[in-house]
């Protein structure tokens, strides 16, 4: 029989609790850890570095976004960190940043189930934003009716001159930009501008000594709930801002006076009953297209073969995503030189050639920006496919 040995057993029970103790310290570090980890995880936000008011990557003029996400981040505590890029690629923008899990959330999405829902879930409403008249503080604007007989102008494609373009008693004056708008106030070219109102608020207070009155308007397309938007599999980030925001309405509400967005009872305009039929209904930034169109595929006509299905759908997700702003939401377009359905009509042969030519170097005079640094030429392919599936002889 082996030797009982004074005093082994014990030692081996020491050297087991021991381990056990060493065990249990180590998951208490990695634990503790893990916490400390998750406190210093940076919130990332998705920004555009050109878009005041409401985002800039100049430190010391951030914009209204910008400074509400490092609100948001001061309460999380958590540091912010930033993905920069562009916004008016529209729900290009999304994709690549958001959705492609670059940041965790971007602010200042339309709060709607329509807008890239169920891939983007939203924050509660942090603003109301849309389109606003502007004009000289001493003009009475109450409505669509003490526009008449006056120039007011309108950014192309936008809902304004949508809902005015059946108005023979409103002299239309077209622009490109808010900012051409309000130069043409500022000139004496119109009367009354009628454009994005956060744009017109900055630009009023920045430029122009708060010289003129900022009326927002309500109805069908001109102005929605802003929210924070994140990816469909970040709701227990999105539950956490919800449960802040409360906490920062007053913040919200400094920022907004800070950057100039105006505010006030807005002014109601029924544009359901006052565009005409065909039109698009043109959207501010990051807005969702409202219009249902029915799209009727022809034929190809002298193409060398018919559009693969497969790469025409894929085709149009991306101009619907990016062009449709300007040409329509799956290129119905009321205004002719626009119409992207009678390129075959307008260049014939040289349809193709024409295509690639604009949309690689753009044409920036008509407002138009080059895309060859941002699409793959199996992407430009793909909308060129979707294009062949929309030509029609003629709008008339």
């Amino acid at each position: 029989m082996r030797p009982i040995i004074p005093g082994k057993g014990k030692r081996r029970h020491h050297s087991i609790a021991g381990r056990l103790a060493w065990a249990a310290m180590a998951a208490a570090i990695a634990s503790a850890s893990a916490v400390h980890a998750d406190e210093t995880k940076p919130f990332r936000l998705c920004a555009d570095p050109t878009n005041l008011p409401f985002s800039s990557d100049n430190p010391s003029q951030p914009g209204f976004y910008v400074e509400i996400g490092q609100a948001l981040a001061q309460a999380l505590g958590q540091p912010i960190t930033y993905d920069w890029y562009k916004s008016y690629f529209g729900k290009r923008t999304v994709r690549v940043t958001l959705l492609g899990k670059q940041c965790d959330a971007m602010i200042g999405l339309p709060r709607s189930e329509d807008f890239m829902g169920p891939a983007v879930i939203f924050s509660d409403t942090i603003a109301k934003e849309g389109y606003a008249l502007v004009a000289a503080k001493a003009q009475a604007i109450g409505g669509v009716d003490d526009l008449r007989g006056k120039r007011v102008a309108v950014q192309f494609a936008s809902t304004p001159q949508n809902l005015l373009a059946t108005r023979d008693d409103i002299q239309k004056v077209t622009v490109l930009s808010p900012e051409e708008a309000m130069q043409a106030l500022d000139q004496g070219r119109a009367d009354v501008a009628f454009i994005w109102g956060p744009v017109a608020g900055w630009l009023n207070m920045t430029a122009y000594n708060d010289r003129y009155q900022i009326r927002l308007t309500e109805g069908e397309g001109l102005s929605w709930d802003a929210a924070i938007g994140f990816a469909r599999g970040s709701a227990e980030l999105r539950d956490r801002v919800d449960a802040i925001l409360p906490t920062l309405q007053k913040t919200i509400a400094g920022l907004a006076v800070k950057y100039g967005l105006p505010d006030g009872q807005p002014v109601r305009f029924g544009t359901a009953e006052a565009m005409p039929a065909g039109t698009t209904t043109g959207a501010g930034p990051g807005a969702a297209v409202g219009q249902v169109a029915n799209v009727v595929a022809t034929e190809t006509k002298g193409d060398a073969a018919a559009p693969n299905a497969e790469i025409a759908r894929a085709g149009k997700e991306i101009f619907n995503g990016t062009c449709a702003h300007c040409h329509g939401p799956d290129a119905i377009q009321s205004e002719r030189k626009i119409d992207l359905r009678l390129l075959r009509h307008r260049y014939g042969d040289d349809m193709r050639d024409t295509y690639l030519k604009t949309v690689h170097d753009g044409r920036p005079a008509k407002g138009m920006p080059a895309w060859k640094e941002v699409f793959t030429d199996n992407q430009f392919d793909s909308i060129y496919s979707f294009l062949l599936t929309v030509q029609v002889e003629s709008n008339d």
